[in-house]
C-alpha cells in the first residue's frame, strides 16, 4: 500500500469509527484521530514527523532578527507536544540567530524526542579549515554533540564547482564516519540541469529542494522524480513559497473556499505536496500560533486531495497565476541590495496590492521606504540575479513595479 493509499484507508477507518462501524483495535493499527503523520523511508533509520518545524521565520522582537524567546518557545513546545520532531535552522536564518535559538529552545527537551537540521554555510566557504571552525561552532550553538541531518546549503551549478574545490563534501563525510552527522545531504536552488550531477557525486542520505503545486510543472517535479529514481528520500522547503500560496487572491481564494467550505489555501497547499510517496518531511516556517496548530490539525493525520480536488486547485492557480504577482518567497537572499534597493519590501508591497490592497495604500507604503530604497535607485548592477532562488528578474520587476504604482 502507497502512502496515498494508507492515509486515504486512515482517514475512512476514522470515519467509519465515528459511525461506530470499526473495531477500536482497528482503528489503533490504522492512525490515531489527531495523531500526526510520520514517514518511516528505508534507510533514513527515523520516524520522522511528515510536517517539519522551519526555523527561518521566528516571531521577533521589533524589526530586527532577534526572535522573541517566549513566544518562540511556547511554539517549539506545541510542536513537540503535536507530534513534530524535525527542526530545521541554518548558518544565516535570522541573521546567525537561528542557531542559537534552537539551542536554547530544544535543549530544554530530551535529545531523543527531536532530530535537528542544520547547513554549511557554501556562500562562506573557502577551505576545509574554516569549515571545521564554522561546524563546531554549530555544534556549540545548538548545545548538540552531533547533527540528525546536515545539509550543504544552497547548492547550484557554480557553487557547486566551488564546493568541489574547497573539499566540503569529503569533509562532511569525515565527519558523518566520526558519527557528528547522522544523514548527510543537501538545498538546491539551481537550475535543473545542474541538478543530476549534484546527486551522483556520492551517496546522499537526502536532499532538500523547494516543491509546492504553483512550482510543481514548472522545476520541483523534476527535481523530485530525479532524486526518487535514485532512491534519495525529499524533505520540502517552500510548500506555501514563503507564505504566498497561504494568501492567494480573492478570487483565487473563491475557487478554493466553494469547493470546500472552511478549509484555508494554505490547507490545500500542504495536502498536494505532502501526500507524494518519496517526500521525507515537509517544513513550515510558522511564525504565529494559529499557523502551527492549523498545521497539526492539517497533518494529524493528512488527508490527500481526492482527483476532483486537484482539478479544482488547478483551477485555483490559473487564476492566481494570472494575477501578475512577483513569486517572491521573501528569503531576502537578494539582500543586502548594493545600491540599497528594499527589494523584499517593494515585492510584499506590490502583492499586496495585487491582492486587493487600495491603491493610496499602496503608494504610501511604497514611499515610506524613502527614495534611497524604492525602485529608482536601481542601478541594475545584477548581484541580485546571481543569488534569487526563484530566477526572478529583479530590475526588470523593479522598473514594472514602479512605473504601476506611480501611474
Amino acid at each position: 500500500m502507497n502512502r496515498r493509499e494508507f492515509i486515504k484507508t486512515s482517514v475512512a477507518i476514522l470515519a467509519l469509527s465515528a459511525l461506530g462501524g470499526c473495531k477500536r483495535e482497528e482503528l489503533a493499527k490504522a492512525v490515531k484521530k489527531g495523531a500526526m503523520t510520520y514517514t518511516e523511508i528505508p534507510g533514513i533509520g527515523a520516524k520522522i514527523s511528515l510536517l517539519g518545524y522551519g526555523l527561518m521565520r521566528m516571531p521577533k522582537v521589533g524589526n530586527g532578527p532577534e526572535i522573541d524567546k517566549e513566544k518562540g518557545f511556547a511554539l517549539i513546545d506545541e510542536a513537540l507536544k503535536g507530534g513534530i520532531n524535525y527542526f530545521d535552522t541554518a548558518w544565516f536564518y535570522h541573521d546567525g540567530l537561528s542557531e542559537t535559538f534552537a539551542g536554547e529552545a530544544l535543549s530544554r527537551h530530551p535529545r531523543d524526542s527531536y532530530n535537528l537540521a542544520s547547513k554549511l554555510p557554501m556562500r562562506l566557504l573557502e577551505s576545509g579549515e574554516q569549515a571545521e571552525e564554522i561546524f563546531n561552532k554549530q555544534l556549540e550553538k545548538c548545545k548538540v554533540d552531533y547533527f540528525d541531518f546536515y545539509l550543504l546549503h544552497n547548492l547550484n551549478g557554480p557553487l557547486w564547482e566551488k564546493t568541489l574545490s574547497n573539499g566540503a563534501v569529503d569533509f562532511a563525510m569525515t565527519l558523518k564516519g566520526k558519527g557528528k552527522i547522522k544523514r548527510l545531504g543537501f538545498s538546491f536552488h539551481g537550475d535543473n540541469k545542474d541538478f543530476p550531477k549534484i546527486l551522483d557525486y556520492t551517496k546522499w542520505d537526502f536532499v532538500q529542494i523547494q516543491a509546492n503545486y504553483y512550482d510543481w510543472d514548472t522545476f520541483s517535479k523534476e527535481q523530485y522524480e530525479e532524486a526518487t529514481k535514485r532512491g534519495i528520500p525529499v524533505v520540502v522547503m517552500e510548500p506555501l513559497r514563503g507564505g504566498e500560496l497561504a494568501k492567494l487572491r480573492p478570487d483565487a481564494r473563491e475557487v478554493l473556499e466553494t469547493a470546500k467550505p472552511g478549509s484555508t489555501p494554505a490547507q490545500w497547499a500542504f495536502r498536494y505536496i505532502a501526500e507524494k510517496e518519496n517526500i521525507l518531511t515537509v517544513l513550515s516556517g510558522m511564525t504565529q500560533m494559529e499557523h502551527l496548530k492549523e498545521n497539526l490539525t492539517t497533518f494529524s493525520p493528512l488527508e490527500p486531495l481526492s482527483e476532483e480536488e486537484e482539478k479544482v486547485l488547478q483551477t485555483a492557480l490559473k487564476t492566481y497565476k494570472e494575477s501578475g504577482i512577483v513569486p517572491c518567497t521573501t528569503c531576502r537572499y537578494c539582500t543586502p541590495c548594493p545600491a540599497g534597493v528594499a527589494i523584499p519590501d517593494i515585492f510584499k508591497i506590490y502583492n499586496d496590492y495585487r491582492r486587493g490592497a487600495r491603491i493610496n495604500q499602496t503608494r504610501r507604503a511604497y514611499e515610506a521606504l524613502g527614495k534611497d530604497a524604492q525602485a529608482t535607485a536601481c542601478v541594475e548592477c545584477g548581484a541580485c540575479l546571481k543569488k534569487c532562488p526563484q530566477s526572478i528578474d529583479i530590475p526588470k520587476e523593479l522598473k514594472r513595479i514602479h512605473k504601476e504604482i506611480q501611474g
